[in-house]
């Protein structure tokens, strides 16, 4: 039988990744928020080298998620994504004439958290997440986005600009 878990959320932490954290959290940034499925995406086509070790936490999480707690993949959310600064390993690399540059190698610790959605209504175009709540103010949003399409691509101001 398996346990409940009343958080519905699933976390993993990646200690002592070679990376800067700065680097990290230009990537982290734009995956916070994201589906389980879009991130995958979105991590397999950036070109930076720090996508690698955030991908394999993912996956660790979600098969965390389905393996313990018995999740879906398929509505799992990044709930919240943290990059903190580890160590920092401090070399002297030998230069000309006797001289020395330091070299810092700099390390973060990432944490990923995916939280269950399952309990969420989803729409029939499977474009957004619908609250009980929230139908009518969703609604609402919609004609003002078909209104902004008609009056974008009817007068040209996509194009207009140079």
């Amino acid at each position: 039988m398996r346990r409940k878990n009343p958080y519905r959320e699933v976390y993993t932490l990646g200690q002592h990744i070679s990376l800067s954290a700065h680097k990290a959290r230009r990537v982290i940034d734009q995956i916070r928020g994201c589906s389980y499925e879009q991130t995958l995406m979105i991590l397999e086509l950036m070109p930076y080298r720090v996508c690698y070790p955030i991908l394999k936490l993912v996956y660790s999480a979600a098969a965390n998620a389905s393996h313990n707690w018995g999740f879906k993949k398929t509505s799992l959310v990044i709930y919240k994504a943290e990059v903190s600064k580890g160590t920092t390993v401090k070399k002297w690399k030998p230069r000309a004439r006797g001289r020395g540059y330091p070299i810092k190698r700099t390390a973060c610790h990432i944490r990923i958290v995916l939280k269950d959605t399952s309990w969420y209504e989803y729409d029939e175009n499977k474009e957004y997440l619908l609250c009980s709540k929230n139908k009518k103010m969703n609604e609402k949003k919609k004609k003002h986005e078909d209104m902004t399409y008609y009056f974008m691509y009817n007068n040209g101001g996509l194009w207009d600009k140079k």
